[in-house]
This record gives structure tokens, C-alpha cells and sequence, in this order.
């Protein structure tokens, strides 16, 4: 069976500590998905609720170090139950606070995913990279092997998402094309992407790394069918939110 037929059964509930600007868009993303979210940031509730949940998204967009805190709790109680958790480290080259708080979750969590942008890998990794804020920006690096390479010093999977995502084991690599570049113009696409990730992860963990393609797979092809519909940002947002409720959703195909 198909992981999201798999994921629509199961609705597993996802924990999202993120930020503000995308958080609606966010849980309603899940929700039309098939996934139930749950948005909270509190320390004091953080472990309790990574606990119950299936897996834990920590975005680092609008960061506090009350956040930082409590993504820590958050992403060692959900690994304590073999829970996966995906760290979005959004804009981390922009300011040093940033950095230093993503090299500090990845310190002391067991990260199951690192979803990313090539401008955020070249922060976590100490390349020279031109970004701008949260952008993806330009570089002349090889992004898979940095990819790989990161992968290999936290234990973890990292997928890097671009005109081709990749996502590697430090080992293996997956490429996804696809998309349109009308994706590019909402803001917490990226967001809801680690979102939709963890979600694909919460019920596909015997196989973490063709989990982790499968789902950047549906997105990119969520993004191709809702271009067909839309005519500018505005309606591509609201349609999107409805691919994600319809694709696949009559599919009867299975993967071996």
C-alpha cells in the first residue's frame, strides 16, 4: 500500500513546533493531507506532547530561546519513543542566534531529518554560501556531498529541497523532480513541506529514506497539478491545500 494511503488511514498526529506566519497554513496543510497537527510551543508542555504525538516538526522561523528550549524537550521526549523528528532550520545562516541555536539542537536531539534548503545545508555545514534571510541563495559547492557528508556527522537523513530535491542516508542518494515554480512564491511552503515529511515518516519509518522521497515525490506533484489550476499565488494557496486533500486519494496502485 501507498504511504499516504497508509497515512490517511493511520492520521497520525503531528507535532509542530514553528513559527507564526506559517502555522495556520501549516495545520491546515496536515489536516487536508490526512494527518491530524497539533501547534504547540510551550516548555512547559513540550515533552508531554512529543510523547503522545507521532512525530515532532521543529522550525526554527520566528525564534525565542523559549522555542529552543523547547524543541530540545520536544525532540528527546519523541526520540525516547522511537518517534521521528524533523528539524526545518530556516534562514540558519541568516543571524549568528540562529545558527548557534540549530548547531544546538542538532548537539542534543537525535534528528531523525534535516529538510532544507541548499542556503541553510551551506550554514549547518560552514560553506560559504550568498543567501538572502531564508532564501535558498547561490553557491558553487557540491550540495549532495555536503548533504551526505552532514548526514553522516549527525546520524541523520537530510533532504534538500531545490529545482531537485535530494535526501541521502550518507550514503545513498534519492533525486525528486518535478514541481513548479509557482511553489515558490507562497510563504511556509518549505514549512508545510517538513510538515508533510514528518508525517510520510510517522508511518513509514521500516524505510526512513524512500519515506522521505516518497513524500517529497507527492509534494512536487501536488505542485504540478494545482499550477494547472491556479492563476497567480493567491488561488495556487487555497488550491494547493485541496491537491493535498485529493491526490492519490482513488489511487489503487501499489509500490513493491
Amino acid at each position: 500500500m501507498q504511504l499516504i494511503q497508509q497515512l490517511r488511514q493511520r492520521q497520525p498526529l503531528v507535532h509542530c513546533i514553528t513559527n507564526f506566519v506559517v502555522a495556520n497554513f501549516q495545520a491546515n496543510g496536515l489536516l487536508a493531507l490526512g494527518a491530524s497537527p497539533v501547534m504547540a510551543d510551550a516548555v512547559e508542555e513540550a515533552e508531554d506532547i512529543a510523547r503522545i504525538a507521532d512525530c515532532s516538526i521543529l522550525n526554527i522561523g520566528t525564534l525565542k530561546q523559549q522555542t529552543v528550549d523547547a524543541m530540545i524537550l520536544a525532540g528527546n521526549s519523541a526520540r525516547a519513543t522511537g518517534k521521528p523528528v524533523v528539524l526545518d532550520p530556516v534562514g540558519a545562516g541568516a543571524t549568528p542566534f540562529r545558527k548557534a541555536s540549530v548547531l544546538k539542537v542538532l548537539d542534543e536531539v537525535d534528528i531523525t531529518l534535516i529538510r532544507c534548503n541548499t542556503g541553510e545545508l551551506a550554514a549547518i555545514a560552514d560553506i560559504p554560501w550568498a543567501a538572502k534571510g531564508v532564501d535558498a541563495g547561490e553557491g558553487s559547492a557540491d550540495i549532495e556531498d555536503i548533504a551526505k557528508k552532514t548526514a553522516r556527522k549527525y546520524n541523520c537523513l537530510v533532504a534538500v529541497s531545490g529545482e531537485v530535491d535530494i535526501v541521502t542516508d550518507g550514503h545513498s542518494t534519492l533525486s525528486i523532480t518535478g514541481g513548479h515554480p509557482m511553489m515558490t512564491t507562497i510563504t511556509g511552503m518549505g514549512c508545510l513541506l517538513s510538515s508533510v515529511t514528518g508525517a510520510f515518516l510517522a508511518v513509514g519509518m521500516e524505510r526512513p529514506l524512500e519515506a522521505a522521497a516518497d513524500a517529497l515525490s507527492f509534494y512536487k506533484r501536488a505542485g504540478e497539478q494545482t499550477a494547472k489550476t491556479s492563476s497567480g499565488p493567491g488561488d495556487f494557496a487555497v488550491n494547493f491545500l485541496n491537491t493535498l486533500h485529493t491526490l492519490d486519494r482513488e489511487s489503487k496502485t501499489f509500490l513493491a
